[in-house]
């Protein structure tokens, strides 16, 4: 009896052992790291700060970036940040002068030489000027459900926050409720409104809008267009047609902005070559940037078509509209 108490303690004292073991082993195998200083991405601070102004999510390119370079990554650094950059709508051709310009650049941080060369691409801040005399307007053209209208009454209650008299022009007569739309608009930033009944001539209401700002002397005239597909050769020409008759009516298109949805992708490069065929496009209106970190569509709309972005919509509110600012996008993108 007493050799099998002796034994059965003995296998106590080994299961114990084996269990106080074990836990220290558990414990001491999980290492806790410490995490050091972390170096910020240049004008990170700036840019979050400025919220929401370079239009772009928190998601973005730099630790792609940096993985691509990084010791851990596998293969050829140039082809793994070529395929980050496409895989943000940078666009092939605005990607190949990427990587050209990193190249030629040699050593350095990459995410602090891409931010560079970002803003090499982007250029200069491109704000609309308004202030000459007489009677400014401005076309918005743009496909279906790219924000037009929407971003037409924010333009519209910012410039008469900036004291200038605005006129709207109802000219998208197919839409159901377009007119509706743009009427509320009008009431809430004070904006004088010209619109006729549905399926109206859109020349005729843009005709009589010019007309009216004229008479009452109004500082900018914005003419709302229906949304058309780009591909669509007589539509394309119906809005040629319109820029022609306010030329007739005595107007003069100071801008003709075209409204882009920022998820559209690559899709968007063609849309804008498009439209600037048929009434020669002067500046972009990046719309929906708000829940979007794919912005490189930006840099293929500078780099393909050399065309300015003018605004960005930020969100649904009134004042969601802001000025371009390069480094602040730069920044969000990078983020």
């Amino acid at each position: 009896m007493a050799p099998l108490l002796v034994a059965v303690a003995l296998i106590v004292v080994v299961v114990l052992l084996a269990v106080v073991f074990a836990r220290r082993r558990g414990g001491s195998s999980t290492p806790t790291f410490t995490r050091g200083p972390t170096r910020e991405t240049p004008g990170a601070r700036r840019g979050a700060t400025a919220g929401s102004a370079g239009g772009f999510g928190s998601s973005g390119l730099a630790a792609r970036v940096r993985a691509a370079f990084g010791p851990g990554s596998d293969g050829d650094h140039w082809a793994a940040l070529e395929d980050v950059l496409l895989k943000a709508d940078v666009g092939p051709r605005a990607t190949a002068d990427l990587l050209h310009r990193l190249r030629a650049r040699g050593d350095g941080d990459p995410v602090d030489l891409l931010r560079d060369e970002i803003l090499a691409v982007l250029g200069p801040e491109h704000q609309v000027d308004l202030d000459a005399p007489g009677l400014d307007v401005i076309l918005v053209v743009g496909v279906n459900g790219s924000g037009k209208t929407t971003t037409i009454g924010k333009l519209a209650a910012q410039l008469v926050r900036e004291g200038k008299r605005v006129s709207l022009a109802a000219a998208d007569t197919f839409r159901a409720a377009a007119g509706e739309q743009l009427e509320v608009w009008a009431q809430r930033s004070g904006a004088q409104l010209v619109s006729q009944d549905r399926g109206a001539d859109p020349s005729a209401v843009a005709f009589d809008a010019v007309t009216s700002a004229t008479a009452r002397q109004v500082d900018v005239l914005l003419v709302d267009t229906a949304g058309r597909l780009h591909t669509k050769e007589p539509l394309m020409q119906e809005l040629a047609k319109v820029k022609r008759v306010i030329e007739k009516a005595g107007g003069t298109v100071t801008e003709t902005l075209l409204v882009l949805d920022a998820q559209t992708g690559q899709n968007g490069i063609a849309q804008a070559r498009a439209f600037t065929d048929a009434v020669d496009v002067t500046g972009v209106i990046l719309t929906k940037t708000d829940g979007s970190a794919r912005g490189g569509i930006v840099l293929a709309v500078r780099e393909e078509l050399d065309l300015p972005i003018r605004y960005v919509g930020v969100g649904e509110g009134p004042d969601d509209l802001q000025p371009f600012d390069p480094a602040a996008f730069a920044d969000r993108l990078l983020a």
